[in-house]
């Protein structure tokens, strides 16, 4: 039993209970309805138990590490003193930076309950123990195993998960052979509208210099440590690691190439990214160090080429092309930006030319993904953290929504891999 209790009343008439970590149900969630059904009938009163409780606060998740805080050992004391009920909640650090929404979900779990009218929430904070423990529950003892992907790196022991055969996450590379071209505002908007199609949607800032996605997504706040692990923030349902989290807006960034290789590899192997569906990776222009580090780490990614319609910004780009073919990455589609200006009078005027997608798309035997036009509300959402395509009714919002469909069920691979395969 991972439960001690102690239910001896007190004068008031208060029941006083100890929680430990639970890690699985206490008791059928049917039989505890039934009880309180049977009871009703009668026309008796219906005590609040402890497991009532805890099988209320079950549902309820740590909003960063998304599982329920009843497995993680967060549930403390519960004390009753009816109708009042109230919960101590261990919070995994001091400060964090989340504590008010476990509050209200608490609050409001408890209060569903039948027989109760007030509920109190106090907080604790894990001891560093603890903390450790979690850490490794979560995500492993990074010296117990160097995995089984051969890339150079892994100096601490740990290795990159979306590299191992087990992992089902599609990760999705998205490139440029300039800068200048939207890349990471498509990054930032088709990891958006993946989230919107349901999906467990993430995104690494690989592009070290010139970090902008935590600005475009809007995210409020760095990410959380535990114990070593990196929690990363979420926004818009999707969590984001990038240099811009570890140093400021106007602080350049003069690393070379092993320090970046570093960097990329804490972000991949550091971070508790916990299986998304997609992981996106805003990289860098051109071909340079990060690129090839990030060939290296993830070898089965798929690359998409953003350009504009210019033929310039298209020749450039297919170097990017011809750089993934040389580490052995795929190229999968072609995302054309800035296609187009509509004008007020409703006239599309091609600003930057027209066919330099659909041109290198064919170049390179691969799909026309999308075409995004030119419009101020991609520029205003960028900037103010607020990504068009949050809003799949507006038109650059549909657009993005039917390139994330189309990559998510169109290009879906034929040939998955799956949690169970395990090569020995």
């Amino acid at each position: 039993m991972d439960i001690l209790t102690n239910t001896a009343p007190r004068p008031s008439g208060r029941v006083h209970c100890w929680f430990l970590p639970v890690t699985r149900s206490l008791v059928d969630a049917d039989e505890i309805r039934w009880w309180g059904r049977s009871h009703r009938s009668r026309g008796e009163p219906v005590a609040i138990t402890e497991i009532q409780v805890i099988e209320a606060l079950r549902p309820v998740q740590d909003p960063e590490l998304r599982r329920s805080i009843v497995d993680l050992g967060m549930v403390r004391e519960v004390r009753i003193d009816e109708p009042r009920v109230e919960v101590q909640i261990a919070l995994t650090v001091p400060g964090c930076p989340l504590k008010a929404e476990i509050q209200q979900s608490v609050s409001d779990a408890v209060s569903q309950l039948d027989g109760v009218e007030a509920v109190g929430v106090d907080f604790t904070v894990m001891t560093d123990q603890e903390r450790e423990e979690l850490r490794e529950g979560l995500h492993g003892d990074p010296s117990a195993t160097a995995g089984t992907n051969s890339t150079y790196g892994h100096s601490e022991g740990r290795a990159v998960p979306f590299a191992e055969a087990n992992s089902s996450t599609r990760v999705l590379l998205i490139a440029s052979g300039k800068g200048g071209v939207g890349k990471s505002s498509v990054t930032t908007n088709l990891a958006v509208a993946l989230a919107g199609l349901g999906r467990d949607v993430a995104v690494v800032d690989a592009d070290v210099w010139g970090f902008s996605i935590p600005r475009m997504l809007g995210v409020s706040h760095s990410p959380t440590v535990i114990d070593g692990m990196l929690i990363p923030p979420e926004a818009h349902g999707v969590r984001c690691i990038s240099m811009g989290f570890f140093a400021d807006e106007d602080q350049p960034v003069i690393w070379r190439g092993p320090m970046l290789h570093k960097a990329l590899e804490q972000f991949l192997t550091d971070v508790y990214w916990d299986e998304p569906d997609y992981l996106l990776v805003d990289l860098p222009p051109g071909t340079g160090d990060i690129s090839i580090s990030l060939a290296g780490f993830l070898p089965t990614a798929e690359m998409y080429v953003v350009t504009t319609p210019q033929v310039v910004a298209q020749s450039v780009a297919q170097r990017a092309a011809f750089m993934a073919e040389k580490v052995n990455l795929k190229v999968h589609g072609v995302i054309e930006n800035m296609s187009w200006f509509t004008g007020d009078d409703g006239t599309r005027y091609e600003l930057f030319g027209a066919g330099g997608g659909q041109a290198l798309a064919d170049l390179l035997e691969v799909p026309l993904v999308g075409q995004v036009p030119l419009v101020p509300a991609l520029r205003d959402g960028a900037d103010r953290g607020r990504p068009v395509a949050g809003d799949p009714s507006t038109e650059v919002g549909a657009l993005f929504a039917e390139m994330a469909r189309t990559i998510d069920v169109d290009m879906k691979p034929t040939k998955r891999r799956h949690r169970e395969l395990r090569i020995v």
